[in-house]
C-alpha cells in the first residue's frame, strides 16, 4: 500500500489536509509557464505590427476578440476537466496537452509565420491556438491549491510561494528581454527580437509545466476529485447554478475583474515602454530599478500571508486593497513632483531613484498581499461550493469566474491601444527613443496608476456584502467533514 502523501492536522475541530513544502514549491514553479507566457503575450502588439503589418487599432480589436474567446474556452474546460480521468492522472494530462498547443500558437505568432507577409488572418488564427492551449494550462493550474490543502493557515502560504514566483519570474524575464535580447536585436523591437524571445519563453514554460506535474503527482488521483454523494457528469445548467447561488463567487468576480482590466492595461508592453523607455528614459535600467523594489516585497507578502491566516482571506483582501490605493496615490504624487526631471530616476544613487525604489517596494508589496489573499479566497470559494451543492467542481467555479472576468477584462488591450491613439500613436507603437511630451507623461500615469485605483475601489464595494470570512470558513469545513462522514457511512451500510 502506498503511503498517503497528505499531512493531516486538526485545527479548530477540523482535520485539515496539508501539502508538504517541496510540493508547494514545485507547484509554485507553474509561474515559469504562466508568467513567462504572460510577459511574452503582452508584446503581441509588437508581433502583430512588426511580423504581420497590422495597425494599432486593429491589433486592439483582435486581442479583445480573442480574449472573449478565451473566456468561452475557460468555461468549456470545466466539461473537459470533469471527463478526463486516466491512470496517468487528470491534471498532468491537461497541463502537458495544453502546453503543446500553447507553444505552437506562440511560435506561430512570433516566429513560424511572422514576417512572412501572411497578414491579419494568420495572426488571429495563431492567437486562437495559443488561447486554447493557455486555457488548458492556466485553468487546470487554478484548481490545484484547493486540491493540495484546505488548511486556512496553509492556503495563504501556498499563495505566497505562487505570488512570489509570479513576481520574480516576469521581473527576471523582463530584465533579460530588455537588457540582453533587445540589445542583441539592435536595440529595437524587430523580427530577430521576437524569435529569440519566443524560443526562450517556450523553453521556460515547458520547464514550469514539468515541475508542476512532479509537485502535484501525489494529489492527481481519481479519489481526490470526488464530491459528496453520487457523481454525475457536468451539465451547462451547473454553471448557471454556481453563478446564481454562490454569493462569494459573485463578489470575487466583481472584485477581480475590475482589478484585472487595470493590470492588463498597465502590463501591456506599449504602456511599460512609455513608463520605462520614455518617462524614465532607460528601458533596461527602469526594469532593474523595478526589480530592486520587488524583491523585498516578497518578505512583505510573508507577513501578508500570516495576516490572511490569522484574519481570513476576505478581510486580508479588503485591508490590503486599502493599502494598495494609498501606495498608488503616493506614487502619483511622486511623479507629479519630479515631472520636470523624471530622467533623474535612472541616475544611480540619486534621490529620485531612491524614492522610486522605496515607493515601488510599497506598491508591489501591498499588491502581492492582495494577490496572495485572492488565491487563498478562490480555494475557499471552491470549498464553499462543495458545502453548498455537495459537488467538488473546482473547474466549474474557476471557469465561471474566468468567463465573466475575461469578457470584462477583454477590453484591456482596446483601452490601452485606444488611449495611446488619443495622444498620437495611431499607426505606430511607442518606442524607447520617442520624446517625452506632457500627453505621454499624463497618459502614462493615468494608465499605470489611476486606472488600478478605480479597480481597487470596485473591489472594496464588491467584497462588502460577502460573508465568507474566517469564522464562516471553519463552519464550512466542519459541514463538509460531517457530510463526507455521513456519505461514507451510508455507502458502507449498502
Amino acid at each position: 500500500m502506498k503511503k498517503n502523501p497528505q499531512v493531516l492536522e486538526p485545527i479548530d475541530g477540523v482535520q485539515y489536509r496539508r501539502a508538504k513544502l517541496w510540493q508547494i514549491i514545485l507547484y509554485a514553479c507553474s509561474a515559469l509557464s504562466n508568467m513567462a507566457v504572460y510577459i511574452l503575450i503582452q508584446q503581441a502588439s509588437y508581433a502583430a505590427s512588426i511580423g504581420f503589418g497590422i495597425s494599432t487599432a486593429i491589433i486592439g480589436v483582435i486581442i479583445m476578440g480573442t480574449r472573449i474567446l478565451d473566456a468561452v474556452t475557460d468555461s468549456l474546460l470545466a466539461f473537459v476537466y470533469d471527463r478526463v480521468n486516466t491512470r496517468f492522472g487528470k491534471i498532468r494530462i491537461l497541463l502537458i496537452v495544453g502546453w503543446l498547443i500553447q507553444s505552437f500558437g506562440l511560435l506561430g505568432m512570433f516566429h513560424l509565420f511572422s514576417s512572412k507577409g501572411l497578414g491579419v488572418a494568420t495572426f488571429a488564427l495563431s492567437y486562437v491556438v495559443y488561447i486554447i492551449g493557455y486555457t488548458l494550462v492556466n485553468m487546470t493550474g487554478q484548481t490545484i491549491p484547493a486540491l493540495m490543502s484546505n488548511d486556512p493557515k496553509q492556503r495563504p502560504k501556498i499563495g505566497v510561494w505562487l505570488t512570489a514566483f509570479n513576481y520574480v519570474v516576469p521581473m527576471a524575464l523582463s530584465i533579460v528581454l530588455s537588457n540582453v535580447i533587445l540589445k542583441a536585436a539592435g536595440g529595437e523591437y524587430n523580427q530577430a527580437y521576437l524569435s529569440m524571445a519566443v524560443f526562450m519563453v517556450v523553453g521556460l514554460s515547458g520547464l514550469g509545466v514539468l515541475l508542476t506535474c512532479i509537485g502535484v503527482s501525489a494529489f492527481d488521483k481519481p479519489e481526490n476529485f470526488l464530491g459528496i454523494g453520487k457523481h454525475e457528469h457536468l451539465k451547462f445548467k451547473d454553471m448557471i447554478d454556481v453563478l446564481s447561488h454562490n454569493k462569494p463567487l459573485q463578489s470575487y468576480i466583481a472584485a477581480q475583474a475590475s482589478d484585472k482590466i487595470a493590470q492588463l492595461v498597465a502590463g501591456q508592453a506599449i504602456i511599460t515602454t512609455m513608463l520605462y523607455g520614455i518617462v524614465i528614459g532607460n528601458v533596461g535600467l527602469g526594469t532593474i530599478l523595478s526589480a530592486i523594489g520587488m524583491f523585498p516585497s516578497i518578505i512583505f507578502a510573508v507577513f501578508g500571508a500570516r495576516y490572511a491566516g490569522k484574519h481570513g482571506s476576505k478581510k486580508a483582501i479588503v485591508d490590503w486593497t486599502w493599502a494598495c490605493i494609498g501606495t498608488s496615490v503616493l506614487m502619483i504624487l511622486f511623479f507629479v513632483l519630479i515631472r520636470n526631471n523624471t530622467a533623474a530616476i535612472a541616475a544611480m544613487g540619486s534621490l529620485p531613484m531612491i524614492g522610486y525604489v522605496l515607493i515601488t517596494f510599497l506598491c508591489r508589496g501591498t499588491q502581492m498581499c492582495v494577490t496572495t489573499s485572492a488565491t487563498s479566497f478562490m480555494a475557499d470559494v471552491i470549498d464553499y461550493e462543495l458545502d453548498r451543492s455537495g459537488r467538488y467542481i473546482p473547474a466549474v467555479v474557476s471557469g465561471t469566474y474566468s468567463l465573466i472576468d475575461k469578457i470584462i477584462s477583454s477590453f484591456g488591450a482596446v483601452l490601452a491601444t485606444g488611449c495611446i491613439a488619443l495622444i498620437g500613436y495611431t499607426n505606430t507603437v511607442p518606442q524607447p527613443t520617442d520624446p517625452l511630451t506632457p500627453s505621454v507623461f499624463w497618459m502614462t500615469l493615468a494608465l499605470m496608476y489611476v486606472l488600478p485605483i478605480i479597480g481597487w475601489i470596485i473591489t472594496l464595494i464588491a467584497m462588502k456584502p460577502c460573508k465568507l470570512d474566517k469564522a464562516e470558513m471553519v463552519e464550512v469545513q466542519k459541514r463538509i467533514a460531517e457530510k463526507k462522514a455521513e456519505a461514507k457511512a451510508e455507502l458502507a451500510a449498502e
